[in-house]
């Protein structure tokens, strides 16, 4: 079945982005070691994305002329209207999470999810019980306050560390589950 990730990178102090959405703290570090095998390897996996729309602004003011997920169906959580990319195979949606479960794995076609962002999105699919696992990048930068990683209402049962490793720049890559893979299935 496919599985819920949020695969995400986040600031040593737990923020995903500035307070005004800056991710030029981020953006620095492109091109680290291990970076480009890491999301090639995720992204190999992953069938289907999910993300808000506050994300899907921002990859189109940064990104205006080129959508990077051409082949991947892809849904945004919105209550503006926006107009999809010449090419790029994009549902809008609002609503609850929940409420599109069932048309997410559909288009994952058996491989996994990516909850893109931000984190209030991931929050609600954790909130739902409905996300499996986190794959957090720290990056060795504080920013003191900004878009929070995960904005649950604690604290959250036990996450389990599935995996880490250490990548070029100070990087660390951290996989916790938060519910159990089902037998035989691999993250």
């Amino acid at each position: 079945m496919a599985r819920i990730q949020y695969f995400v990178a986040a600031s040593l102090d737990g923020f995903i982005a500035t307070p005004t959405d800056d991710l030029a703290w981020l953006l620095q570090f492109d091109g680290f070691e291990g970076g480009a095998e890491s999301y090639d390897a995720f992204m190999a996996g992953v069938g289907c994305i999910v993300m808000g729309g506050s994300t899907y602004e921002w990859l189109i003011e940064h990104e205006p002329d080129t959508w990077p997920y051409p082949d991947t169906p892809s849904y945004v959580f919105t209550r503006h209207e926006h107009r999809a990319q010449q090419g790029a195979d994009i549902t809008f949606v609002r609503g609850d999470v929940a409420e599109f479960i069932d048309d997410f794995r559909g288009a994952a076609g058996g491989a996994n999810i990516w909850v893109v962002g931000g984190g209030n999105l991931a929050a609600q699919f954790a909130a739902a019980g409905l996300l499996d696992e986190i794959i957090l990048s720290v990056i060795p930068v504080v920013l003191g306050d900004g878009k929070r990683l995960l904005p649950l209402q604690g604290p959250t049962p036990v996450l389990e560390l599935s995996g880490s490793r250490t990548m070029g720049r100070g990087i660390v890559e951290l996989r916790y589950s938060l519910r159990a893979a089902p037998e035989g299935v691999a993250g």
